[in-house]
């Protein structure tokens, strides 16, 4: 499938120059708590995180879970996973890895969660792989994907101050009336599809920004924010991520 947006150097080098990678991850990390809430309704046992280097989720569910976690990704780069395990009072060895193309690779076991976060806007064909996280979990289990939401004002802010990333998500994707409908048409059932967040926005290359691209990105932010406290719903144009849940 040569459909991706993103190579092997992108990643390496999108990783590698990354500030404020290494952190311990809090409890109330985000997604944390409808993971927790699906381990605990499903009695699950075991998670893989797909294309989640370094490793964030696989990290929470099996500092505060104990649940027998795998990361998958096609670029690995273990000195930083083993730096953010000892911040995390986790060591080598308590995650498993699996460094692997995902669209070759064959699972050898199945999981009761699959999970990715910001994964499959990266590739055109959505349905396609939406469909390599099935072969990986087990009947009853349960797909979490989440996706951000460039359909929104934090979208724009992307798009005005770093085309280059904004470039590098497939747009059409974020749009959870399709994600349901491909989950349905790939056999999946208790399909759920959703903005989530009253509002954010962020942008990867901030540290190159000029002074009053700052000043206007956060007092954007701060609106927002107000706004939000103020009416406190999740919407298209605020949201900043879209939450797909199925199972199999």
């Amino acid at each position: 499938m040569d459909n991706n947006l993103t190579d092997r150097s992108f990643w390496k080098a999108f990783w590698e120059s990354r500030i404020g990678l290494i952190f311990s991850i809090k409890r109330d990390y985000i997604f944390g708590d409808i993971l927790g809430k699906i381990k605990a309704e499903k009695g699950a046992k075991t998670a893989i995180e797909l294309g989640g280097f370094p490793g964030y989720y696989a990290i929470y569910l099996k500092k505060y879970e104990n649940m027998d976690t795998t990361l998958f990704d096609y670029f690995i780069h273990k000195g930083l996973i083993n730096e953010l395990l000892g911040k995390n009072d986790l060591k080598e060895g308590d995650i498993n890895i699996i460094e692997a193309d995902l669209f070759t690779y064959e699972p050898t076991q199945q999981y009761d969660m699959v999970l990715s976060f910001g994964l499959i806007e990266h590739f055109k064909d959505t349905k396609a792989i939406i469909a390599t996280h099935l072969p990986f979990l087990k009947d009853d289990g349960t797909l979490f994907i989440t996706l951000p939401n460039f359909k929104s004002i934090n979208g724009w802010v992307q798009r005005k101050f770093d085309i280059e990333n904004y470039n590098k998500h497939y747009i059409e994707s974020m749009d959870p009336a399709l994600l349901a409908n491909y989950c349905r048409q790939l056999g999946l059932k208790d399909v759920e599809s959703y903005y989530h967040g009253k509002f954010s926005m962020w942008l990867e290359n901030k540290g190159t920004q000029s002074a009053l691209a700052k000043a206007f990105v956060k007092s954007l932010w701060f609106t927002g924010k107000v706004f939000t406290k103020v009416f406190p719903f999740e919407s298209k144009a605020l949201s900043p991520y879209i939450v797909l849940k199925a199972t199999k």
